[in-house]
């Protein structure tokens, strides 16, 4: 029988949508009757902006993930790049998006030093966005088979687990039904809220959790 607890969990993906493998993830996420948060890169959704409405209409929130998923800010960071690669993406969202402008930052493979730089920041706070973060990334993108096994050693240790996986690996996302029905025997719940300690800067003003992010260096 599945185990009772009060732990829960929030999922999220990135990098989408994708033609064939996010319509197989929205289909596992109905069957479990879990929302989530997709963060959509601007270049794949005005290809496939049929399936992001298709998530928004199924009661799913729609983020922002930059334009062309190309480099972290802490590679280029000038306020150009920022703004084209933020505010790109969020015209072509349009009205697809959360009230709350949610962006997240491209780390690169997880990292979080230099994902969000000041320059980003400042741009974000301007224009009143939500920029949130993560604390588990189990490298769905680089071992298929694995990365269930890694995601429950990291959400073992954490008090609210917000996970990143990445609706472009078909092979990955083939075990997202597995990975979720362990989840529930093992006493998880799912929320669709984002954890508060992941989100710093929210609607234009800076949380506390800001300054020790922009501190963080390679």
């Amino acid at each position: 029988m599945p185990k009772t607890s009060d732990k829960r969990i929030t999922l999220s993906f990135d990098n989408g949508p994708h033609a064939e493998f996010t319509p197989m993830v929205l289909d596992v996420l109905a069957r479990h009757d879990i929302r989530t948060t997709f963060f959509v890169v601007g270049q794949n959704l005005v290809a496939n902006r049929d399936i992001a409405r298709r998530a928004r209409d199924e009661g799913h929130w729609i983020g922002n993930h930059t334009w062309s998923h190309s480099f972290p800010f802490r590679e280029k960071g000038d306020a150009d790049f920022v703004a084209s690669e933020i505010d790109q993406t969020q015209a072509v969202i349009g009205d697809l998006a959360h009230e709350d402008k949610l962006f997240r930052p491209y780390g690169g493979a997880g990292r979080l030093d230099g994902a969000l730089n000041a320059v980003a920041a400042k741009h974000l706070q301007q224009h009143g966005y939500t920029c949130v973060l993560w604390n588990s990334v189990p490298g769905d993108f680089r071992d298929a088979v694995g990365w269930p096994a890694a995601a429950m050693d990291q959400i073992s240790q954490l008090e609210s687990p917000l996970v990143v996986l990445h609706d472009i690996h078909g092979e990955a996302m083939t075990r997202l039904d597995r990975f979720i029905s362990q989840l529930k025997y093992e006493g998880y719940s799912f929320k669709q809220d984002i954890p508060p300690d992941m989100i710093v800067i929210r609607n234009g003003e800076p949380t506390e959790a800001l300054g020790s992010v922009l501190a963080k260096k390679i």
